[in-house]
Parts: C-alpha cells; structure tokens; sequence
C-alpha cells in the first residue's frame, strides 16, 4: 500500500463526485441553483442564509423552555390568614411533568434497528413531605416561609423493544420507574397589620 493512499481514494472520490454533480442536472451547490437563491434571499432580509436545523434539536430547546417556564422555577405566595387557610400540598405533579422528569429509555436508538417505546402508562403519585419551616429571611423575597412538598411518583409500564434488521424480534417488559419530585414553594410571612 503506498504512503498517500488514502489521498488519492479521497480525490478520486471528490473527482467522482463533482463530475456525478454537474452532469446529473443537480444545481444544488451551482449559483444559479439553491446556493445562489439562499444567498440572495439572505440579502434582501439582511440576515445570513438559511441554515437547516434537524427538528430533533429545535425540539430539544422547546422543551427547555417549557420545563424552565413550568417546573423550573419556585413560586412566592402572598400569605393566607385566617382559619380556613390551607396548610397542606394542594398541587401533585401533573402526567407531563412527571414523564419529563422521568429518564428518557426511548431515546438513542435507530429506527428499524433499535426502537423502544412505552405503553400502558400508569402513572401513581403519593406525598412523602408535607411540612413547613419557621418564617425567615431569603434575599430577593424578603420574610417568607418554605413550604416542602415531596412527591413519590411511580410509573408502571410495558417497554417493548423491536428490531426489524438484521434479526427482526419484539421482546416486551413489564417495568417500573420511581421519580421524586419536589414543589417546593415560599410564602410571605405576613407581616403587623398595618394602621390606616
């Protein structure tokens, strides 16, 4: 094997290609084609040319905003008086935040090589916490109270792995996850009543 070998399979192949290019009737990277339209439309919008973006990953930074806007953040409460003032967790996780703090066992694999899926969801929530600590003072939110709200969920679920290549065979599970979810909140302590 000589010493450039590689050099010239990788210019044969750039030559194989270039000539296929222009003789197939592609104008993709021709100016006159999709390159030159893409740069032209960049110019008239004043922006760069269009850049293709896999729906995987627009989906990705989706969910990162819905989960820092939904569950990423802790509220502040203004404080209840009075003798029917709940004192107790009022808000189990929903079904979407538990599945999305749920590991992802579907993701990763090839479709017809390696597919997982879930089915029959059954998803149980019970509070394990439910308790309240002394009025003190937290920077940006001043005198308030953390109110802890602990929540086991268990998810039940048929996971089912299938391959159709090169041996095709289903093989189904019964499994269990356990998730531990945390609502934790702060409510104002309330303060004197103030003379009017």
């Amino acid at each position: 094997m000589p010493k450039y070998g590689w050099l010239k399979r990788l210019a044969l192949v750039v030559v194989v290609g270039m000539t296929t290019l222009s003789s197939s009737g592609c104008q993709l990277l021709l100016w006159d084609g999709f390159l030159g339209t893409a740069f032209h439309f960049a110019g008239f919008w004043d922006t760069t040319p269009l850049i293709p973006v896999s729906p995987y990953y627009s989906e990705l930074i989706e969910d990162a905003y819905i989960r820092e806007e939904r569950y990423e953040k802790v509220p502040v409460l203004d404080p209840i008086e009075g003798e029917h003032a709940p004192t107790f967790c009022q808000d189990p996780p929903s079904q979407d935040e538990v599945m999305r703090a749920m590991p992802n066992i579907t993701s990763g694999g090839w479709v017809f090589l390696a597919e997982t899926s879930m089915n029959n969801v059954r998803i149980v929530v019970e509070p394990i916490v439910d308790r309240i600590d002394d009025c003190r003072f937290f920077p940006m939110v001043g005198p308030a109270r953390l109110k802890h709200c602990h929540y086991k969920a268990t998810i039940y679920f048929d996971k089912t792995i299938r391959s159709g290549w090169p041996v095709p065979f289903s093989h189904k599970d019964e499994s269990i996850e356990v998730v531990y979810i945390d609502h934790d909140h702060l409510i104002r302590c309330a303060g004197p009543a103030t003379p009017q």
